[in-house]
């Protein structure tokens, strides 16, 4: 039997529409995913694209960051630039005040880079955003 292969992009997708809980209730999933790198996440109205990334690539063995800061990421994986960017392997990291946010490539037109990624409007979506807001392209294996 062949074992069945994915890319990070593939396996985020399986993740789309989850979403924060409504209230003081924490949905299990996101928390499962903040606590696997830092215990001090006791719900999940908090930053958590980093949480998502590193989840992802946490079951697929993958490199990952095992932080919760966005802009650990720029410290994994190779970087890549925006015209060699690709849906898979390559992680977007995006300023946003001093801090940051992190998802995987989905596309790119004009000015606008697309990512799936998570704690984007509190759910998991592909989302767009400024190309002017990229600090950097990390690719994570493949090819």
């Amino acid at each position: 039997m062949t074992p069945v292969s994915l890319t990070p992009y593939q396996l985020a997708q399986r993740f789309v529409s989850i979403k924060e809980a409504v209230g003081h209730a924490a949905n299990p999933q996101i928390l499962a995913m903040l606590q696997l790198d830092d215990t001090w996440p006791q719900e999940d109205e908090v930053p958590w694209c980093s949480a998502f990334v590193n989840y992802v690539t946490w079951l697929l063995r993958l490199p990952r960051s095992k932080s919760l800061a966005a802009r650990s990421w720029l410290n994994v994986g190779t970087p890549v630039t925006m015209t060699t960017a690709s849906v898979g392997f390559d992680v977007v990291v995006l300023s946003r005040g001093s801090g940051g946010h992190v998802g995987f490539f989905s596309a790119c037109e004009q000015d606008r880079v697309w990512m799936l990624g998570g704690n984007q409007g509190d759910t998991v979506c592909v989302a767009s955003f400024e190309t002017s807001r990229v600090l950097g392209i990390r690719r994570l294996g493949g090819e």
